[in-house]
């Protein structure tokens, strides 16, 4: 039996809801898990329907599998403040709809097959195009922001590292009201003394995380978030809470999300189209040597 058709639904799907997705991070620096959970469905139905026509439960397992696989790897990666909660989310709904490579001839798309599952050439590829989008993210923040223009010696000594690093943080952290936290907010150090705030953070065991300070420092606490995921919508909640009765401050820094969606939407075509970067980087490598 022919499946061209059904692969080509599945794969155009998929290219829709990441671009919904990329339109959802720009625009609200948030996925939407109805996005991702309806994507994640039909990759479920869909192989369960390859499965039933073709008698062959290969289609639903490797859905399953790879789709498993690929939540473990992402969620480690977003414990290392890689991405954020929604991107591991639309990687594994990726991997439960596409869990294997696919030839379509007459589109002349070859998804290059790897040692392993689909999803980790786009999760490969996401990770080395997204060098570029991460360059035009914090160019257009500093043009945005004026950096140059509030620190105009540094624009003359752009080269030196000390100056450019701080140029950079300055631009990808920022003060907010406390009452317009939004949930996925990433917290830096927040300094503090009550105990009490303390007790009450420790409590959610979620997100936020307190660490004690040196003596030397005038403050005994300092919570902040621990991954790129950002604060939980009960801990948005807590902080607003402590800030309406005086807890802590009116206004808390927070990191300036960079929008990692684009780059995945560029390594899944990549790998639709090219296939896997690493794969075909060493195949050139190895033709040329």
């Amino acid at each position: 039996m022919n499946f061209t058709i059904l692969f080509l639904i599945q794969i155009t799907v998929t290219v829709l809801f990441s671009i919904m997705a990329v339109i959802f991070d720009v625009r609200r620096n948030t996925v939407p898990n109805l996005l991702t959970r309806s994507l994640l469905f039909f990759g479920i139905i869909s192989n369960v329907f390859l499965s039933l026509i073709s008698n062959n439960i290969k289609f639903i397992l490797a859905s399953i599998i790879s789709a498993l696989v690929t939540y473990v790897v992402t969620y480690m990666m977003w414990q290392l403040n890689i991405w954020g909660g929604g991107d591991v989310k639309l990687f594994t709904a990726i991997a439960s709809v596409i869990p294997f490579g696919t030839s379509i001839d007459f589109l002349n798309v070859f998804p290059q097959l790897s040692v392993y599952p689909f999803s980790f050439s786009v999760v490969v590829n996401s990770i080395l195009v997204s060098f570029p989008f991460l360059v035009a993210f914090v160019t257009y923040l500093i043009f945005k922001n004026n950096a140059f223009k509030r620190n105009a010696d540094f624009l003359v000594n752009i080269l030196n590292f000390h100056n450019l690093k701080f140029i950079i943080d300055s631009n990808l952290n920022r003060m907010v009201p406390v009452k317009d936290l939004k949930e996925g907010a990433i917290v830096n150090e927040y300094q503090f003394n009550d105990e009490y705030v303390s007790e009450l953070i420790n409590e959610m065991d979620a997100n936020l995380k307190v660490y004690r300070n040196g003596d030397d420092c005038e403050f005994k606490y300092c919570f902040k978030s621990q991954s790129a995921g950002g604060i939980t919508k009960e801990e948005m909640y807590l902080l607003k809470i402590m800030n309406a009765q005086g807890f802590i401050g009116d206004e808390i820094s927070v990191k300036v999300a960079f929008p990692f969606t684009p780059a995945i939407l560029s390594g899944l075509m990549i790998a639709l189209v090219y296939g896997d970067l690493i794969v075909l980087f060493t195949k050139n490598l190895v033709l040329v040597v």
